[in-house]
């Protein structure tokens, strides 16, 4: 009696995440510094977003994540001085043009001819200066918490304080982010705060300097000339961010729509209502 022949074991196949779940970390040089960025989703429709001065890629992580489930890919990048992105003490190397330059080249880093582009607060204005400088790489811009003249004396005074205290106070800089480091991770808020205050003293005191000290944001005279869509987001009760910038921004940007936020932390803690809006804003950018 012939005995049958063994069978070979096959591995039973690895489970495939589908695209939007997709989320890589990456870097690249320019200038002769580390960019970290992160990739949420795949395909060739791609949102990049810059964040909050002092702020990581990491606070527009959920805002990433509900656009790559909608089909879009989205990169968020640390620009220099901020997260995991090199922190260089020359106050020459940070301004909002330089910021610019680093956005376009993640694009070039990735191959991507041109995205939706868009940013918070410092890279709202980043996002301004990108549309200035590589219009042609740019599919439309989203806008959030521009900051313009009418921010310019709460910016002072808010960041002013901080400039002191990285230049002749280090000391409490570095306490402060050793608490910061200390804190467990795993919250989406909290590891974004502690990010935040994890600074150092001298990198910090070079990118306030450059950045309040150099141009804040295009002109009105080079504003009224950005002729590419763009989805403006202001809210009211915010010195560092008035809604009469945001509102004015508005009004110069020929192609504009604005939406009115209820608070500063809409799309942080309630974010259904602008989440919704924007995807329809970047989904009308491929689809016209």
């Amino acid at each position: 009696m012939s005995s049958l022949p063994e069978l070979e074991e096959t591995p039973a196949p690895r489970p495939v995440a589908p695209a939007h779940a997709i989320e890589l970390a990456g870097s690249f040089q320019f200038g002769g510094h580390r960019l970290a960025y992160t990739e949420f989703g795949a395909g060739d429709a791609v949102v990049v977003l810059t964040h909050g001065i002092l702020f990581t890629r990491r606070m527009h992580a959920p805002l990433a994540r509900a656009l790559a489930s909608e089909g879009f890919r989205v990169v968020t990048l640390d620009l220099l001085g901020h997260g995991d992105s090199d922190r260089p003490t020359e106050s020459w190397l940070y301004s909002m043009p330089a910021f610019a330059e680093q956005t376009v080249a993640l694009l070039d880093h990735l191959g991507v001819d041109r995205a939706v582009v868009g940013g918070t607060s410092l890279g709202a204005n980043v996002t301004l200066e990108v549309a200035v400088t590589a219009p042609d790489r740019v599919r439309g811009l989203i806008v959030e918490m521009p900051v313009l003249d009418n921010a310019l004396v709460g910016g002072l005074l808010t960041f002013g304080s901080l400039l002191f205290a990285a230049r002749f106070v280090p000391l409490s800089v570095r306490l402060v982010g050793a608490l910061a480091r200390l804190v467990p991770h795993g919250n989406q808020w909290v590891d974004v705060v502690t990010d935040t205050l994890d600074q150092r003293p001298a990198s910090l005191a070079a990118l306030l300097h450059g950045v309040f000290f150099g141009r804040i944001a295009p002109p009105k005279s080079v504003r009224s000339e950005i002729r590419l869509p763009a989805l403006v987001i202001g809210h009211q009760r915010d010195p560092i961010h008035p809604f009469g910038d945001a509102d004015t921004l508005a009004a110069d940007l020929p192609e504009a729509e604005f939406l009115h936020a209820r608070s500063p932390v809409e799309l942080r803690l309630d974010p259904a209502r602008l989440t919704d809006a924007i995807t329809a804003f970047v989904r009308r950018r491929y689809e016209g």
